[in-house]
């Protein structure tokens, strides 16, 4: 499950560079992000206004749990819900409610980690050459509340995100082999993602990022961005 990740473009790339698929507003245009993302941190999303139009929004990293899941090992309810940050089960109704266009974003990033199913050490994964202008994860996002901490003394509002997954390809297998972030790399994708029926856009899952375009890629040390 990928709870890191990079996204190295600075904010005015991201206008350019996703301009490709659609015309962005104004908003956000000078909105500062941090490079290194974790859960519950806020992060870049690109979403499509109901009216038309791309916007650069800004969202914390994690959707709602299902409610099955939010119990302690003696099964009394969860005072917190630390969130989902990676969606592999399609089927899921908890999950098909934020499958429409309204809530469909892509999540811009440069590289990402993954945890070694045994070691538990970070790999990092990236691009042969330079990351495609318009990389991203497929994600959905919405505005709600969630209790993120149980010392909180009220619930998070605000928007949130996650992006879905797909199978490992041969480079993530070894390190991690339940799933990998679902990537789009292609203006037409990333288009389809905001504006296809579901039944298209759900076969994404399906597909494979072959090893001679997303490969393991040293460990980036940028400390500074954690703080």
């Amino acid at each position: 499950m990928c709870n890191r990740y990079r996204n190295d473009r600075a904010t005015a790339a991201l206008f350019s560079d996703f301009a490709k698929i659609e015309e962005f507003s104004d908003h956000g245009r000078n909105m500062p992000f941090k490079t290194e993302l974790f859960p519950n941190y806020p992060a870049p999303i690109i979403r499509r206004q109901s009216e038309g139009g791309l916007v650069l929004d800004e969202a914390l990293w994690g959707m709602p749990t299902p409610p099955e899941y939010l119990v302690t090992p003696t099964g009394k309810p969860k005072s917190y819900d630390s969130g989902v940050t990676n969606i592999r089960n399609l089927k899921s109704p908890h999950w098909r409610r934020w499958f429409g266009l309204e809530h469909r974003c892509l999540v811009p990033f440069t590289a990402f980690s993954e945890n070694h199913d045994v070691t538990k050490a970070y790999h990092w994964f990236g691009f042969t050459a330079e990351p495609p202008a318009t990389a991203c994860f497929a994600g959905v996002s919405d505005v709600l509340d969630r209790q993120i901490k149980a010392k909180d003394p009220a619930p998070t509002q605000g928007r949130f995100y996650a992006f879905l997954t797909m199978e490992p390809n041969d480079v993530v297998r070894p390190v991690h082999r339940k799933a990998m972030p679902l990537i789009l790399t292609t203006p037409e994708d990333c288009r389809a993602w905001l504006t296809a029926p579901w039944a298209e856009v759900a076969q994404f899952q399906k597909r494979t990022v072959t090893s001679d375009v997303l490969v393991e890629v040293p460990p980036p040390f940028a400390e500074s961005t954690l703080l």
